[in-house]
């Protein structure tokens, strides 16, 4: 069977893709949700100056800000509709996650099957409106107190003007997810992850344009512009080669009798990625980081306030954001993949099917096999995002680099590139497959 795909990916080409029409939808979808949602970054929130606004926002740039806009694919850097990006619903998430492994009531829905997460689902949303109505709230607040060299941000403050601009994010944050979920099932790839990756991509030509400026003014030298980007094209490489790499679990399958027959027992391998958790610890660990900053950030406090003190502590290159930020990427790498893969579950379905691990006993022996070697290419996993996310922001803290450049943005747009290239060329396996299936049905007839 393994050969068999094997040999269908092989065959795989334009051809396939070109007689593929449900494929072709899909991407056509994707497409259209996507320009759709950068359309949005570009509508402003309503009672505010623009011209101020971005007075206020070169002023405060930078750190917190500058990686919030990032993520949020530069719509809060032009203040519009999907200021907060997809964000509260990436913390939703993460508040449930977490939540179905210490409460007892969310881990017993989860187990009720497709119900259960569906109900689950309906909790996230829920819990995405309150974040992002309380997070759009001190924006507003915020954006009162703010004054620019030609005056107040805010046109007409007052209580008008806060509720319209609640309602105007909120209802731009659950769009968002909405189109998320529309392009995860109608699209290739995963809708939250497309929004993230089609925002930092949108503004890596501003990124890249940028460098070259501050090349112009005197700030590098050519040898120092072909250093920065050889780096980049580094990080780029060592993340294919690290997402491709895997540990492969041997399984022996015994002979079965099957009718009059005895077939043969054969053996396959169980693929063990190095990062299980994929692109998701760098996102929750950055969401997670910018949730409670988000007033902060907004705050009118000045230099002897506690809010500008931890403000100032969570600047990137400090050595407090930096060790929080390693510590939570490590944290969700763990737990990401604790969620994805269960060693018992595992176990149990190996046993299930008479297949086995030479050496290893089935039942409790496998689980604890799993475990032990998941434990350790999850840490070398967890050490490589680390490694990837903070060398790169040590280097823009200190030569002021765009933060498109980081280590954050190019393993979310590396990743999800390979993930959807993957899932369009399974796409189109089982496109072929198909094909196979109508002509061995017209031979038969």
């Amino acid at each position: 069977m393994a050969s068999a795909v094997e040999q269908l990916a092989k065959n795989a080409n334009w051809g396939t893709f070109a007689r593929a029409t449900e494929l072709k939808n899909r991407l056509w979808f994707v497409v259209l949700a996507l320009l759709v949602y950068r359309l949005g970054t570009y509508i402003p929130v309503p009672g505010l100056d623009p011209y101020v606004w971005e007075q206020i926002y070169s002023q405060k740039g930078g750190g917190i800000l500058d990686m919030f806009n990032m993520f949020a694919g530069g719509a809060l850097q032009r203040m519009t509709i999907f200021a907060l990006g997809i964000m509260p619903y990436i913390s939703a998430s993460i508040i449930m996650q977490l939540g179905t492994s210490m409460s007892k009531q969310l881990e017993a829905l989860k187990k009720e099957g497709e119900a259960g997460r569906t109900k689950i689902n309906q909790y996230t949303r829920y819990l995405t409106v309150l974040l992002s109505a309380v997070q759009a709230y001190g924006l507003a607040v915020g954006l009162e107190s703010m004054q620019g060299s030609s005056g107040s941000a805010v046109i007409d403050p007052g209580l008008f003007f806060r509720m319209s601009t609640v309602i105007t994010i909120v209802g731009g944050t659950v769009f968002l997810m909405w189109l998320g979920e529309q392009i995860t099932q109608r699209g290739v790839g995963n809708g939250i992850s497309l929004i993230i990756f089609a925002g930092i991509v949108a503004q890596l030509p501003v990124a890249v344009a940028s460098v070259l400026e501050l090349g112009r003014q005197g700030r590098f030298n050519l040898l120092e512009l072909l250093v920065i980007f050889g780096m980049v094209v580094a990080v780029i490489a060592f993340i294919v080669f690290m997402e491709r790499a895997q540990r492969r679990v041997v399984v022996q399958y015994p002979k079965r009798q099957v009718g009059n027959r005895m077939t043969m027992g054969e053996q396959n391998h169980i693929p063990l990625k190095l990062n299980t958790s994929g692109v998701i610890p760098p996102i929750f660990a950055s969401s997670l980081l910018l949730l409670p900053l988000t007033v902060v950030g907004f705050s009118g406090a000045e230099g002897g306030d506690w809010t500008a003190t931890i403000a100032r502590f969570l600047q990137h290159g400090q050595p407090t954001y930096m060790l929080l930020y390693g510590a939570l990427i490590v944290f969700f790498a763990f737990f990401y993949t604790a969620v994805v893969f269960n060693p018992e579950e595992n176990s149990e379905m190996l046993r299930r099917y008479g297949g086995f691990i030479p050496g290893i006993r089935p039942g409790g022996p496998t689980a604890d096999y799993f475990d032990y070697v998941l434990t350790r290419i999850t840490t070398v996993g967890a050490l490589y995002l680390v490694f990837i996310c903070l060398l790169p922001e040590l280097l823009i803290s200190r030569y002021s680099l765009p933060f498109y450049f980081g280590g954050t943005s190019l393993l979310i747009v590396v990743s999800v590139t390979m993930d959807t290239v993957a899932q369009i060329h399974s796409h189109m396996i089982a496109h072929q497959y198909e094909g196979l299936i109508k002509k061995a049905k017209l031979k038969g007839r």
